[in-house]
C-alpha cells in the first residue's frame, strides 16, 4: 500500500530555482497534496509576482480599510515572523481574483510566470508599496516572493517523491 505523501518543506533562495522547481513539476508529473494544481499555482505566483511592479489591486473601502489597519498593526511584524522563520503560513485569505479556475491551462501559466520571473528579476525601479507590508527593499520584496512561491509550491509533491 502506497502512503499518501505529505506537503514538501520547500526554501528557496533564488527566482531561478523556483523557475526550475514549476519546470521539473510540469515536466516530471507531481501529486497535489493542497486545493490547487500547477496551473492554478503557477499563475496565483504570476499574479503576486506582478503587482511590485505593475501596482496592486484597489479593493473596494471596506477592504482597503481592513488592509490599512493590518499593514499599521500587524505588518511590518509579520513579515519580519516571516523572514525569521522563513516561512509563509498556510490558510490565509487573498484576493479572490488571484484563486484561479482548476481547468486553468498549466503551459499558459507557467509561461506567463516565467516570464514575470524575468521581468522582476530586470525591474529597475521600485516597488510599490504591499498593502499589507507597507514598503519593502529589493531583497525584501525578493524575500516574500520566494516565502510565497515556497508555501504554494510545497503543496506539490514531485511524482518520484510521492512514489518512493
Amino acid at each position: 500500500m502506497t502512503a499518501t505523501p505529505s506537503r514538501r518543506d520547500l526554501r528557496f533562495e533564488s527566482l531561478d530555482q523556483v523557475a526550475a522547481e514549476v519546470q521539473r513539476l510540469h515536466h516530471d508529473g507531481y501529486v497535489s497534496v493542497g486545493k490547487w494544481n500547477l496551473g492554478q499555482v503557477a499563475a496565483h505566483l504570476g499574479d503576486w509576482l506582478s503587482y511590485p511592479m505593475d501596482g496592486f489591486p484597489k479593493p473596494l473601502a471596506p477592504i482597503r480599510l481592513m488592509l490599512w489597519i493590518l499593514k499599521v498593526t500587524w505588518g511590518k511584524r509579520e513579515f519580519k515572523r516571516m523572514l525569521s522563520s522563513g516561512q509563509m503560513k498556510a490558510g490565509n485569505p487573498t484576493m479572490p481574483a488571484t484563486v484561479h479556475d482548476p481547468g486553468t491551462d498549466e503551459t499558459e501559466s507557467i509561461d506567463r510566470l516565467l516570464a514575470t520571473i524575468e521581468r522582476f528579476k530586470a525591474h529597475p525601479g521600485e516597488f510599490h508599496p504591499s498593502p499589507v507590508f507597507g514598503v519593502l527593499s529589493r531583497d525584501e520584496a525578493l524575500q516574500l516572493q520566494l516565502l510565497h512561491a515556497s508555501l504554494h509550491l510545497s503543496f506539490l509533491v514531485p511524482r518520484s517523491s510521492a512514489t518512493d
